[in-house]
């Protein structure tokens, strides 16, 4: 299995609706997103995740879908936070120095509504759960 790849994604679309901090939570704003995440140096990202009010709809490979969110990082910074977790103060660190990147989305919006950061920054724990 490869970090993003199809069944990687689908096995952490599971994780997702199966932690009630991330996808209820997100219900209760109804959030509705696209999101990829890939590597810096790749033009496309690997794998989506398609959330319809807080509940992941689809995990998959990247097949051209519109996004509103594309994160970036190398893969050592992924793994580092998938078995460490990022905190808020380990995002704000890692969006400031380039180690993560939004290709697509608007990050200072994300972080000022706590209903969306809190679960976000929870998301990368999820992660680390994928095996």
């Amino acid at each position: 299995m490869i970090l993003f790849d199809h069944e990687w994604m689908e096995k952490y679309m599971v994780i997702w609706n199966d932690a009630s901090e991330v996808s209820d939570a997100l219900a209760e704003i109804n959030f509705c997103s696209t999101i990829g995440c890939g590597l810096p140096d790749e033009d496309l990202p690997r794998g989506i995740l398609v959330v319809e009010n807080g509940k992941a709809t689809k995990g998959a490979g990247f097949n051209g879908e519109e996004m509103n969110w594309d994160l970036r990082a190398s893969e050592k910074n992924w793994l580092k936070w998938q078995e460490k977790g990022i905190g808020m103060a380990g995002l704000g660190m890692a969006v400031t120095t380039g180690k993560l990147k939004f290709k697509v989305g608007d990050y200072g919006a994300m972080i000022k509504n706590p209903k969306m950061a809190g679960p976000f920054v929870k998301s990368f724990g999820l992660m680390g759960q994928v095996k």
